[in-house]
């Protein structure tokens, strides 16, 4: 299974900011800008929360199984995977939704004397920095699920 790439979330964080400032742009010359949601951020960091729940109970099982305490459950394989795929893909669409609002929080600063611009620039703020919380939650959580053997494959091979 490949990792997650720090440069390829930053990115798509990257375009998605730049494709969305340039919307907001083109929007506001054609109307009315529509409104970052409140629950946006508010959602994000539910992800970040799931996620990290997710990690911190899976490291403890595979901690109880490591140490073979009695009664430990075991973490299948399958589990981890699916867990690590969730992260992932939480990660990359948190990367383009936190850069969406993040180009669209920039364009926002240009009006914050306005007390409805302010407020919205202020959620995709918000949303950036939770969108950042989903994605160092799915590293933790793929850092989590990693075999001792992906992390040097002479190593791993040294012990087989």
């Amino acid at each position: 299974m490949k990792q997650l790439r720090l440069g390829v979330l930053a990115g798509l964080f990257a375009a998605a900011g730049v494709l969305s400032w340039g919307a907001a742009r083109l929007w506001e010359a054609f109307g009315t800008l529509p409104s970052v949601p409140l629950a946006a951020p508010i959602v994000l960091a539910a992800i970040a929360v799931v996620l990290t729940a997710t990690a911190l109970s899976l490291r403890a099982r595979l901690r109880a199984q490591r140490e073979r305490r009695p009664g430990a459950k075991g973490v299948e394989p399958l589990m981890a995977a699916r867990a690590v795929v969730f992260g992932q893909a939480s990660a990359l669409v948190a990367a383009l939704v936190s850069g969406m609002y993040g180009g669209t929080g920039v364009y926002l600063l240009g009006s914050l004397d306005i007390p409805a611009r302010r407020d919205q620039a202020i959620y995709a703020a918000f949303s950036v920095v939770a969108g950042i919380g989903v994605i160092a939650a799915a590293f933790f959580l793929e850092r989590v699920c990693k075999l001792p053997e992906d992390d040097d494959e002479g190593k791993g091979a040294a012990h087989a």
